[in-house]
């Protein structure tokens, strides 16, 4: 995809005219689009930019991106290692989100055999560290006051992408994924911790060098939740044998024994996978 730096008034896709004229008109690179469905585009070298597009037409998105921009300069500020957030704005059609790229590689890079081990234990390190924060002082909710009724205004805007759902629920309408949802509420209270909310392999950055994490991203759904929330998703992504499948089950024992969660419940797990669903 080329840029449309060239153009005088927003394009249906392509970096904003407004960074063109800030940035200059080459050096964009289009990377693909991020699960939300926005345009990514990266620009120059090193640390170089990271450009997130969204159409205002899909105002789920825009408020992912809003989330995002939030969520990142909070995370910074309590000393992890987010993306440092350099514009949110938009024009008529669009808005987009420009970061500064972080250094380092994602964990579901491909590692040599001698490395997962370690790449697995910063991946479980950082979880730890970012649910042992201070809840009380994250003002981001994400317990299910908020994602259950986000889940069923999904469901009832069509808004749930039933073709990327999990090989076990494909052919499933968002409504009968809802009762299954419905049904399978856990009955204890919730262990809020602060949660990155979509804690899988890509989304943590580790230094290739010395194994330790460099950048957490795709934050726009970090809040206070239920620590599950994050171990369903992290232990999904640590198994799943078309996306990473250089890990594994071992893997998967390894993270949760690393992070501190001996004896996983099963039934927590598979409500906060089918939860993930819905967004």
């Amino acid at each position: 995809m080329e840029s449309s730096c060239g153009s005088a008034t927003m394009s249906a896709v392509g970096v904003p005219p407004s960074l063109c004229r800030r940035f200059g008109r080459r050096d964009w690179h289009a990377i693909g689009h991020g699960m939300s469905g926005a345009e990514v585009w990266r620009f120059g070298g090193e640390p170089g930019f990271y450009l997130k597009i969204v159409s205002r037409a899909d105002p789920i998105a825009v408020r992912e991106l809003a989330d995002e921009a939030d969520r990142a300069g909070w995370l910074r500020a309590q000393g992890f290692p987010a993306a440092d957030v350099i514009e949110f704005d938009g024009v008529a059609d669009r808005c987009w989100l420009l970061t500064r790229t972080l250094a380092g590689r994602p964990v579901s890079a491909h590692w040599a055999e001698t490395e997962r081990d370690r790449a697995i234990d910063a991946f479980a390190d950082v979880a730890r560290a970012l649910h042992g924060l201070p809840v009380g002082s994250c003002p981001f909710d994400r317990s299910l006051a908020v994602t259950l009724p986000l889940a069923r205004s999904a469901v009832e805007s069509d808004a749930v992408d039933l073709q990327r759902l999990d090989p076990e629920r494909q052919g499933r309408t968002g409504h009968q994924m809802l009762a299954s949802l419905d049904a399978a509420i856990p009955d204890q209270k919730e262990d809020l911790v602060v949660c990155h909310g979509d804690l899988c392999l890509p989304n943590v950055l580790l230094d290739p060098v010395d194994m330790t994490v460099t950048g957490l991203v795709d934050v726009g759904r970090l809040g206070s939740a239920d620590r599950y929330l994050d171990l369903a998703l992290a232990t999904r992504s640590i198994a799943s044998e078309s996306l990473n499948p250089q890990f594994g089950d071992r893997h998967v024992r390894r993270f949760l024994s690393r992070y501190g969660e001996i004896e996983p419940d099963p039934a927590r797990i598979d409500f906060y996978r089918l939860l993930d669903e819905f967004f």
